[in-house]
């Protein structure tokens, strides 16, 4: 009976180690990839929404890979070294979504002890400049609204406030201030009404299951904003080649805050909104998502977006975000390793 017992545990194992990824479940081999990196833990993550924007880090020549890569979910995890620190580079893709999945995956499988987010990112601050590197104190999400209907005003309590679900405390969009060839002195209207801003729900891995709380800023990791402040003395690349050069030398600046939602903003009136509502500099796709997940799961992170154009237009120079896309990552990276080596 013992013997018979033995042989179904070395058979159970057996089928266990060659078993193949199907319908979103993970290999023991994965498992077991997954067990000896984190042996080698914890390390930094860092969260990076394009392959643009992650291939002047794998050709940078302060990064090393140890030659691991972990694939799962449609995601592939890369190890490796930036200076003396362990690092995992991971590829999220466009909007919220993606970067959200991607950085739950990332805190959930393997031990981090931080995480780095960086990327491009449009601008809405009129006093920054293309290339410019930012790293905001503080991100929200700015694509969660309450939809008003149409002949109801601030004064009217939204569809469902009383029960805690929406709030009017963050602000809102009038459509009808944005209606163009209207008689000066006339009134106007806009059945799209108002928008009303509002926070996200979060579920922290230290609170009750089920039991929501609420997050409309969410501020980066108080110890590595300080350590960030150092590199706003960086140099950085202000020409694409010998005959494309920025007016303005790039510079790295600390700001008050950054937002984000699936839209890509290329519209000068909603950027000038939401500058002077929010006080917003970059704004982006996916800082949010993780921010939000990494305070959800009590982890330290920061966020690094180079300018690569003035959301909306502006002079001609401001609207060639393709033009100096490039330039903006590799800024970007500059910041970042120059960032992981003062931690």
């Amino acid at each position: 009976m013992a013997a018979l017992k033995i042989f179904s545990v070395m058979l159970f194992a057996f089928i266990l180690l060659n078993a193949q990824e199907t319908n979103g479940t993970l290999s023991a081999r994965t498992w077991r990839d997954i067990y000896k990196a984190n042996r080698n833990g914890p390390y930094l993550g860092l969260v990076i929404p394009n392959l643009f924007e992650m291939n002047p880090l794998l050709q940078s020549s302060s990064f090393t890979s140890t030659n691991l890569t972990i694939d799962l979910d449609g995601r592939r995890f890369r190890f490796g070294t930036v200076g003396e620190k362990k690092v995992i580079l991971v590829m999220t893709g466009l909007g919220m979504i993606n970067a959200g999945i991607t950085t739950q995956l990332l805190l959930s499988l393997f031990k981090i002890e931080g995480v780095v987010h960086y990327g491009i990112a449009g601008n809405a601050n009129p006093s920054l400049n293309i290339g410019d590197v930012t790293i905001p104190q503080y991100w929200s999400h700015a694509g969660l609204w309450s939809w008003q209907r149409y002949g109801q005003g601030p004064e009217d309590e939204l569809a469902l406030e009383s029960n805690g679900d929406y709030t009017r405390k963050y602000g809102y969009l009038k459509f009808a201030n944005y209606t163009v060839n209207v008689t000066h002195g006339s009134s106007h209207d806009n059945l799209l009404n108002n928008i009303w801003y509002q926070p996200e729900e979060v579920f922290p891995v230290d609170g009750t299951p089920e039991e929501r709380q609420h997050a409309f800023w969410v501020a980066v990791d108080s110890h590595y904003f300080n350590i960030s402040k150092k590199l706003e003395v960086l140099k950085l690349e202000g020409c694409i080649n010998s005959t494309t050069c920025l007016s303005e030398t790039p510079k790295v600046t600390t700001v008050k805050r950054g937002t984000s939602a699936s839209i890509y903003l290329d519209n000068a009136a909603y950027r000038s909104f939401i500058y002077n509502k929010f006080k917003v500099s970059p704004v982006d796709m996916e800082s949010a998502s993780v921010a939000l997940i990494c305070l959800e799961q009590k982890v330290p992170f920061i966020i690094i977006r180079a300018l690569s154009d003035l959301a909306g237009g502006g002079s001609a120079q401001s609207n060639e975000a393709s033009t100096f896309t490039s330039l903006a990552a590799n800024n970007s990276v500059k910041v970042v390793v120059e960032f992981i080596k003062l931690l």
